[in-house]
């Protein structure tokens, strides 16, 4: 199921391991060892990062979206795939 992580980036929810906001300095270390890496890719489009989308590859995926905004696009999704079965 794909699904836009905002501003025209789209992902594989099937591939993501866990949705984490970016307000702990945990994160925030998860997220520069990720850069560094060469690991991160970058969804903002130049916003403030609020969450980021870990991968079952261990990429990380930026995105400037609430994870809350993520989780109800999912919903939404979900709940229209079982309206057309």
């Amino acid at each position: 199921m794909l699904i836009n992580v905002g501003y025209g980036n789209i992902v594989n929810m099937d591939k993501v391991v866990s949705i984490i906001r970016t307000e702990a300095a945990p994160i925030k270390r998860m997220i520069q060892v990720a850069k560094d890496n060469n690991m991160a890719i970058d969804a903002t489009c130049g916003r403030k990062t609020k969450c980021i989308l870990v991968m079952d590859s261990g990429h990380v995926v930026l995105s400037a979206l609430l994870p809350d905004t993520i989780e109800n696009r999912v919903n939404e999704n979900q709940y229209r795939e079982e309206q057309n079965q």
